[in-house]
């Protein structure tokens, strides 16, 4: 099937998907940091404090990711999601309001599990489950909302915080989430049941099985892939929060860094594009073998580079790592353990991700306490991927044996 002919045959669902996980930024790092300045000033939090109510909060969002993913296996997402944006959009007005530490600690739980987890969960699962021989190109499309408001909202906000008082931008946050809802539910009209789009899509993981969560769990698979899903949320995260500092000890400045970020994320969509294709060519056994590669290599320049030129060079080398993110991981687990039970499946390994994106920062930030700085950090981060990469080559080649063949027919939006 060509390109265009599966965007116009399939634009309903694809367009959702796009729109969810676009509506998933309100909960991201990316977005929530956008406020911290004013967040520490009006909670009078010192950094310190700032970063441990973030910790706290999203390896609580990453706990309960364990059971609240389930909801996707049980559920239409057009009926889900309905109930997933009321309630994040009440957690943007209520963090226009809010006022005292504990009450912050709850709220941005409520934002990383509602728009983090949730959002991103719905946005990939749906993907993973109603496509099968284009899953690939299907996760690559959905995931330009991912990037699409990480490119936009961030230049959108930071303006209107010139004029307007934060807390009044997480009423306009609210409304934009209200805004998102009927379209999204419309676009799904024709969504069937999950039973019974697992059941008509036949694919089934290794072995020929529709694992469950009890088995994955048990599976030594799952366990051999958990440095690989820890980290790119845990460094990469740490990569941003820390770029003020980096910089500093780099002697850049930070706009000429800033300014690198634009081909970052150019590299970063075409790669999510190209592994999409990859992914329905191929299968996913030998891209989840390349997966690290790039952010070993990417961490390795940024540490050793000693002008913006190094640190370009670095940054595109980790954009194709950035990129395979959006597509690799979530095709991983329906091709190798089934669709029957992908979201409770997908919710186990979101919440490691998750759990990455807290500890990330936190450990990060403990150990240039102690007087080692980021930049030299980066060189243990980059020797971290090589491991896991060494890890799940070993461990994708011992299990692609037994994985069953891909079907060559996908379900078609009506």
């Amino acid at each position: 099937m060509s390109f265009f002919r599966f965007l116009r045959e399939n634009w309903l669902f694809l367009t959702a998907g796009v729109l969810i996980s676009f509506s998933s930024s309100y909960g991201q790092t990316f977005f929530i940091s956008l406020f911290a300045g004013e967040i520490m000033a009006d909670y009078g939090l010192s950094h310190g404090q700032w970063g441990m109510i973030y910790m706290i909060a999203t390896t609580a969002s990453a706990i309960t990711m364990i059971w609240a993913g389930v909801l996707t296996d049980r559920f239409r997402v057009r009926q889900l999601s309905i109930f997933v944006c009321l309630a994040l959009a009440a957690t943007c007005l209520a963090m226009a309001v809010g006022q005292g530490m504990l009450v912050l600690v709850v709220l941005i739980y409520a934002l990383r599990l509602l728009g983090q987890g949730m959002m991103s969960q719905l946005s990939l699962v749906t993907m993973a489950r109603w496509f099968v021989a284009t899953r690939g190109r299907a996760l690559s499309i959905a995931a330009m909302g991912f990037a699409l408001g990480q490119a936009v909202l961030p230049l959108i906000f930071v303006s209107l915080l010139e004029t307007y008082d934060w807390r009044w931008l997480w009423v306009l946050a609210a409304g934009l989430v209200l805004l998102a809802m009927p379209v999204i539910y419309r676009l799904m009209k024709a969504e069937r049941t999950p039973q019974s789009a697992a059941q008509s899509t036949a694919s089934a993981g290794m072995s020929g099985r529709h694992w469950n969560r009890h088995d994955v769990l048990h599976h030594w698979l799952f366990w051999a892939m958990i440095p690989l899903l820890l980290g790119p949320p845990a460094w990469g995260t740490a990569l941003f929060f820390h770029q003020v500092h980096m910089t500093e000890v780099k002697g850049w400045a930070l706009l000429e860094f800033v300014a690198i970020l634009p081909l970052f994320t150019a590299v970063s969509i075409a790669t999510t594009f190209t592994t999409g294709s990859l992914i329905d060519r191929f299968g996913t056994p030998r891209l989840v073998q390349l997966y690290m590669v790039p952010f070993a290599i990417g961490f390795f320049l940024l540490a050793s580079a000693q002008t913006i030129l190094g640190a370009t060079v670095a940054m595109v080398v980790l954009a194709f790592g950035i990129g395979s993110q959006a597509t690799v991981p979530a095709a991983f687990w329906a091709e190798f353990y089934g669709t029957r039970n992908i979201g409770a499946i997908k919710a186990m390994a979101a919440a490691v991700m998750v759990f990455g994106s807290a500890i990330g920062p936190g450990i990060t930030a403990i150990v240039i306490d102690h007087g080692i700085d980021f930049p030299l950090q980066m060189f243990a981060i980059s020797a971290y991927f090589a491991f896991a990469a060494a890890l799940s080559t070993a461990a994708i080649g011992k299990a692609r044996h037994s994985l069953a063949p891909t079907p060559e027919v996908d379900i078609v939006s009506a």
